[in-house]
């Protein structure tokens, strides 16, 4: 399940998909988007670290789009804030472990069924970038 964390970054990022003309603080993504202010700071941190937002300090200050909204993809914006998309460890590709109780990873049906699923849910997030979002929908608030 997508965390608050991450539904707050999306929605923030296409904020500044949408304004991607000119910085904007915190303060107004917080406004605008209805997000608790401190916990977007947060967040804007992190997207900052992972060199998804790039921020400028001083009055025309704040923060904007590190590259094109048609480069960066709900997938990228989901492992920073949320980690693996894999609902069980042993199916995940960047964040595996052994399940300590699993005897053979190779006859498990659990695993093999979590792999599936995270394999759709990656395609579509990967294949999903801001740019992709509004353009399928227009006016539509997130």
């Amino acid at each position: 399940m997508l965390s608050q964390r991450g539904r707050y970054a999306l929605k923030a990022l296409l904020h500044l998909a949408r304004n991607a003309e000119e910085s904007r603080q915190v303060s107004l993504i917080a406004a605008e988007e209805t997000i608790p202010r401190k916990f977007l700071e947060a967040i804007m941190t992190d997207l900052r670290r992972a060199r998804l937002v790039v921020s400028q300090r001083g009055k025309l200050g704040g923060y904007r789009l590190a590259r094109a909204p048609g480069e960066i993809t709900f997938g990228e914006v989901v492992r920073v804030t949320d980690g693996p998309l894999a609902l069980i460890a042993c199916a995940s590709k960047t964040f595996y472990q052994r399940c300590e109780d699993c005897p053979d990873e190779a006859a498990c049906i659990l695993r093999r069924v979590m792999g599936e699923v995270r394999e759709e849910v990656s395609a579509v997030l990967d294949r999903t970038t801001l740019a992709d979002a509004l353009v399928s929908a227009p006016g539509v608030l997130v």
